[in-house]
């Protein structure tokens, strides 16, 4: 992967930590955990912990999935203007599935200040038991795309 050379630009976040979610409830709320992000950015490595939630509610055949993060992640040396920053993550599945899903958000709906913590708003998906059983769900990594680079 190639990263434009725009210093605005977070780049993929890989997110170490888990969260379980027993599927057969009609909504399963799981405890919220920390995860230390590692930033791989145009600008240098950074780092950071955030708590983050991953929330499951029956929805039809399937779950819809909330992933939520309590805190700010990173930062910017300059401002995201209002719509600069599109959220995005994977959600490992374990237990009784495996594989990726992904989950996705809307852009920042205010600027975020040059320097200062970037609040993720909630990502959403839809995930579809294979299989009945206990299914647990643990972040992957997390994309943001700003200013036009990931």
């Amino acid at each position: 992967m190639s990263y434009p050379k725009r210093t605005a630009a977070l780049a993929s976040v890989a997110a170490l930590a888990g969260s379980a979610v027993l599927m057969a409830a009609p909504a399963a709320v799981a405890e919220v955990v920390n995860v230390n992000y590692q930033c791989k950015t145009p600008i240098g490595d950074k780092s950071a912990v955030s708590p983050i939630d991953i929330k499951g509610v029956k929805s039809g055949g399937g779950y819809k999935l909330t992933m939520s993060w309590q805190k700010g992640v990173s930062s910017s040396p300059v401002d995201l203007g209002k719509g600069a920053m599109n959220p995005s993550a994977t959600i490992k599945l374990g237990g009784a599935d495996s594989g990726t899903m992904s989950v996705t958000g809307p852009a920042n709906q205010a600027t975020v200040p040059a320097n200062t913590p970037i609040k993720i708003s909630d990502l959403t998906g839809t995930y579809t038991p294979k299989k009945s059983g206990k299914v647990t769900f643990t972040a992957g990594v997390l994309t943001i795309k700003a200013l036009g680079t990931t």
